[in-house]
């Protein structure tokens, strides 16, 4: 009888800000590797500066995937981020290379280490404007409110703010009887022989990081980028727009609020969701955690990470 290889697989996750794209150029150039974006914004073309993607010069170290895939005006969703996924790393490991996935999306990046099972129910737009119309009139948590009501797994798991997961959750009930959290069934054991590396940081380190992240977006041009997609014809209520950096910039565009409110409220609403990845990634036990708070430590959690990989693939690191 013969034992089915299992594919090889890293995976780097953290919240916002951490330090995850540094360390996984350096990790994919020294054992061979390619990175796969676990962001779920990332997949959208012309949106750079927010989205934090990778410059040309790091893109161009090592080979990347699932970035600019799609124009904004498209949605995309996690059973779509994990049938490409799973292709990549099926074909990165026939290529005889080390696929890095990389990212802060739990969800998406969950549903291909642990081969989530999705809902293949069918869509109702009528049902789906309803429920934005309500979103609209009586706010966000009227919406959230009415799928705790019939999913609560579900819906404490999603953000009040994730309209859209919200709706589909409710279409899900609406069309099936059946819960979003009845078909995420998740695999007790990863399919892949996998490593997985967390990156951690002191709160008040990472919130200062994320603060003068955001204030070197403003610099770089985010302001310029969200007007030039507006300008565009990119309605503020399309998916990608309502990503963070995009979604507050838009009041200001439009004069109502002022820029410091704007850049404020990025700050502030990164900070929370830098707080829901770690949230979300704490609970599963297969993590290896670095703490990458003193910088003077770098070299050493590298060193380790390095010993790992190089110890589960029996690979020696390119020098």
């Amino acid at each position: 009888m013969t034992l089915h290889k299992r594919e090889k697989l890293v995976v780097i996750i953290g919240p916002t800000a951490v330090g995850k794209t540094d360390l996984s150029l350096e990790l994919a150039e020294q054992f061979d590797g390619e990175i796969i974006s676990g962001d779920s914004m990332q997949v959208y073309r012309e949106m750079d500066i927010g989205t934090a993607k990778a410059s040309p010069h790091e893109l161009a170290r090592v080979p990347h995937h699932l970035i600019d895939i799609i124009s904004p005006r498209d949605e995309y969703s996690v059973a779509q981020f994990q049938e490409s996924a799973t292709r990549l790393i099926t074909e990165i490991n026939q290529r005889g290379h080390l696929p890095f996935i990389v990212g802060g999306t739990g969800l998406y990046i969950e549903s291909v280490t642990h081969r989530f099972q999705f809902s293949q129910t069918s869509q109702d737009p009528e049902f789906r404007d309803r429920l934005q119309r309500l979103a609209d009139t009586e706010g966000v948590e009227a919406l959230h409110a009415r799928l705790a009501q019939v999913d609560p797994i579900t819906a404490q798991r999603l953000h009040p703010n994730d309209v859209k997961r919200v709706i589909r959750a409710l279409e899900i009930y609406e069309s099936s009887g059946y819960k979003m959290s009845d078909f995420q069934l998740r695999a007790q054991h990863s399919p892949y022989d996998l490593v997985f590396i967390g990156l951690t940081m002191d709160r008040d380190v990472l919130y200062q990081r994320i603060n003068h992240r955001v204030d070197l977006m403003i610099e770089a041009g985010l302001v310029e980028e969200v007007r030039g997609l507006l300008d565009r014809g990119y309605e503020a209520s399309l998916v990608s727009m309502q990503g963070l950096g995009y979604k507050e910039l838009v009041p200001y565009l439009y004069g109502e609020i002022t820029l410091e409110k704007a850049v404020n409220d990025i700050k502030q609403r990164t900070r929370h969701f830098a707080k829901r990845q770690l949230s979300w990634f704490r609970r599963m036990s297969e993590i290896q955690w670095f703490d990458m708070t003193d910088p003077e430590q770098r070299p050493n959690n590298v060193q380790t990470i390095k010993q790992i990989l190089a110890g589960k693939f029996q690979q020696l690191p390119n020098i």
